[in-house]
């Protein structure tokens, strides 16, 4: 099921929940009470919880954002780097230089098709066969022997940006747990939950104008949550694994 899918269900259910309950809620309500008359205190109850509630979700959300951005640009720095390496490898004669460029070549295939998805996008962290192909582009980059002082330039520069790309690989697999901790999505919860609920306190009735409201509402709710789930694995989920891969595959085309 695709995440567009996910997200339609939860707010159709959402929505439904909330109106089924308002319906049956005013066909059971006692004739002598009055849905205008709503006490004071939970006027300002309601206005507490929501204004409680929005602040505790937006920082969830800014979050988890904040946590995906610092994920991408730590997926750009390793691409560009191996990319630097591939393209500075034309200062190493050519037997050395191809063997540079095919260890990248076998890295970056392996990371974008078979570790990304299974296990990073996943929450699965980095595999060992992906770490020893990193450790053999370092070992093909380190192999070379300068002759000549431009040689040594290059030779310096790639190793550099070999220890990047490494670094960088390094901060995915510390970064592959999701953002935010069970307890957060606790409270997310219960107080999604209480928010919808105090809308039944202040005596909705079935008019199609307070029916469409809450249902509104509850659906807003539903979509806010879906993006902190949805964004709460740094890396991507599996099935859009591919958005967060767009710099390998857009650097080194052979590989998507």
């Amino acid at each position: 099921m695709s995440d567009w899918l996910k997200l339609l269900v939860a707010m159709a259910a959402a929505t439904g929940v909330v109106v089924l309950i308002a319906v049956i809620r005013d066909r059971r309500r006692p004739e002598d009470e009055d849905p205008d008359e709503t006490p004071d205190v939970i006027e300002y109850m309601t206005m507490m919880v929501g204004v409680v509630y929005a602040i505790v979700l937006g920082l969830a959300i800014a979050g988890v954002w904040e946590s995906r951005g610092a994920a991408q640009e730590t997926v750009q720095r390793e691409a560009f780097a191996l990319h630097e390496v591939s393209e500075r490898a034309a200062a190493y004669p050519a037997g050395q230089r191809d063997a540079v460029r095919a260890s990248i070549d076998a890295y970056v295939d392996y990371a974008v098709n078979k570790e990304w998805k299974p296990a990073i996008a996943e929450g699965g962290g980095l595999t060992p066969r992906g770490d020893r192909l990193m450790a053999d582009v370092r070992k093909q980059v380190d192999a070379f022997e300068p002759k000549t002082e431009s040689q040594n330039r290059a030779a310096y520069a790639l190793a550099d940006q070999a220890a990047q790309a490494a670094q960088a690989r390094q901060e995915r697999g510390l970064g592959t747990d999701p953002t935010m901790p069970p307890v957060v999505w606790v409270g997310l919860i219960i107080g999604a939950v209480v928010s919808i609920g105090m809308v039944f306190a202040l005596q909705i009735q079935r008019s199609a104008r307070e029916l469409v409201l809450a249902g509104l509402f509850s659906a807003l709710m539903a979509f806010l949550l879906f993006l902190v789930w949805a964004w709460n694995t740094p890396y991507g989920g599996a099935s859009d694994a591919g958005t967060m891969t767009e710099p390998f595959t857009t650097l080194f085309p052979g590989s998507g």
